[in-house]
Order: structure tokens, then C-alpha cells, then sequence
């Protein structure tokens, strides 16, 4: 088949398969290209989509994008039930295998270097969210709990709430702190990433914390028992947990590594 080379990961050789009939980007399985004892996980995609053009505007496409993603997210997940991937940014696309191999040698040393630090080890995700508003003070039995009796007794109200709701940050704050203090105990390197707004992802509450870990696999059931016994610690908090997934967080150094072959 031809077309370009779209690049998931990079991995050291191993010997395990991956899950049967499993396909990538564009339906075309991924196969392994070996150079210099490392292999680049790649799959053919056609250029009239994937070339740096249409690319770009594909990437503006939210319908496109999710299958695409998801695609990609799901080489990814078989490679890491298997070996520990370093994955690289959705999109990354070069010409021919030759364009592939010039990259795998330009980040050799980097590549080589990150696979050391990470391998048998995968990231896990945690969110900590605050899910109620402050309930309103009691209000006196002899006044009616909607309306303020007067302009005196509304600024009072808005006092009281506006005190109520600072409360319940600060309480919320000093909640995710602690859990992330303890967490970072039990990993070998930890990512705190932007509060997700909560409009964009759907999910309820407000997002104060948005971390990942870093944790060997052998320790990876600790972890996620801590996780567990915080979940209910304080009233109002939703903790969500997420993986194990390839250390995406974990692998700035070589991440975006386009530039370093022949980009159609």
C-alpha cells in the first residue's frame, strides 16, 4: 500500500503480538519499522489527508479529529499493554520510511534516553473536583427564604455567600494539595496540567486538579488503592482516575519530533 507514514510511537523491539485485528489511522494496520535496535510504530495514510495542507485543515474538522484521535489512541493503548511506548503528538506524519529512519536518528540519543526513564512504567491520571455550591445560611423562621426582607438583608445574604463560597475553595484547595502531596509519594514523577474548564469537557463540578503520575507497573495497584481510600475523605469532592496510559505527560523532551525527517 502506499501513501505517507504516519508515526504513533516509538519502542524498543518486542517479542509480544499485539491484539488481533487491530487497525490505525485512515483502517491501515500498524507495522513495526526496525532501525538501529529501535522501532518506530507506523501505518500508510493517504496524502490527499494527511499531507501538511489538508492536514491543517482536517485539524479544524471536530468530527475528523475524534476518529482520528481515536485511531490513534488505540495503537496506542495495544502498545502499552505490551511494551512501554514512547508516543508521539497526534498528526505526525513523514513522506516515506526514509523520512522516518532520518528522524530516528537525528532523536536517537533523546529517544533512547526517555525509553530508559520510562520503561515499565505508565502515567496515571487523577481529577479532583468540587461538585456543590455553598448552601445559602438559614435564614430566621419569621422571614421567607426566597425574598431579602430589605436592601440590608440582600447585601447580608450576598456576605454570607460570597463568605460560604470562598469556604468551600479553600476547602477544595487545601483537599487537592494534600492528595496530590500523597500521591507524589507513591510515584516517581508527577505533572500537574491547567484545571480543565468545565464547559469544554462536560464533566460536572469544577476541576481543581488536573494531575498525572508517573508509576511503575509493579506499583501501580498501591496506587491506585490511595486513590481509593481519599475518594471520600471530604464531602463535595469528586476524585476520578484515569489509566494506565502511555506517559504522554512524561515525554516532552521528544514529543514533537516532525521537523527532524521529510515532512510531505
Amino acid at each position: 500500500m502506499t501513501g505517507l507514514r504516519y508515526v504513533y510511537a516509538v519502542c524498543r523491539p518486542f517479542d509480544a503480538a499485539l491484539q488481533a485485528q487491530l487497525t490505525g489511522v485512515a483502517g491501515d494496520p500498524p507495522r513495526m519499522l526496525n532501525h538501529r535496535g529501535l522501532v518506530a510504530v507506523v501505518s500508510h495514510v493517504p496524502e490527499r489527508d494527511f499531507a501538511e495542507d489538508p492536514l491543517r485543515k482536517h485539524l479544524e474538522d471536530l468530527d475528523w479529529l475524534t476518529a482520528t484521535a481515536r485511531a490513534h489512541q488505540g495503537v496506542i493503548d495495544a502498545l502499552t499493554a505490551v511494551t512501554t511506548p514512547l508516543p508521539l503528538r497526534l498528526g505526525t506524519v513523514f513522506r516515506d520510511d526514509s523520512g522516518v529512519r532520518v528522524m530516528m536518528e537525528a532523536r536517537e540519543e533523546a529517544f533512547r534516553r526517555t525509553l530508559d526513564r520510562l520503561d515499565g512504567r505508565v502515567e496515571w491520571g487523577v481529577k479532583v473536583y468540587a461538585e456543590n455550591e455553598p448552601q445559602e445560611a438559614s435564614e430566621p423562621a419569621e422571614q421567607p427564604a426566597g425574598k431579602p426582607a430589605s436592601g440590608r438583608d440582600y447585601l447580608r445574604r450576598r456576605r454570607m455567600h460570597a463568605r460560604a463560597h470562598e469556604n468551600m475553595w479553600e476547602q477544595a484547595e487545601e483537599f487537592a494539595g494534600r492528595l496530590h502531596t500523597t500521591l507524589s509519594e507513591y510515584a516517581e514523577g508527577s505533572r500537574l496540567h491547567a484545571p480543565q474548564n468545565s464547559a469544554l469537557s462536560g464533566a460536572s463540578g469544577q476541576n481543581v486538579l488536573n494531575a498525572a503520575y508517573l508509576v511503575p507497573r509493579g506499583h501501580s495497584e498501591e496506587f491506585v488503592e490511595v486513590v481509593d481510600r481519599t475518594k471520600d475523605d471530604v464531602p463535595g469532592m469528586r476524585v476520578e482516575l484515569t489509566g494506565p496510559w502511555a506517559a504522554y505527560s512524561f515525554v516532552e523532551e521528544v514529543a514533537d519530533v516532525q521537523d527532524a525527517g521529510e515532512r510531505p
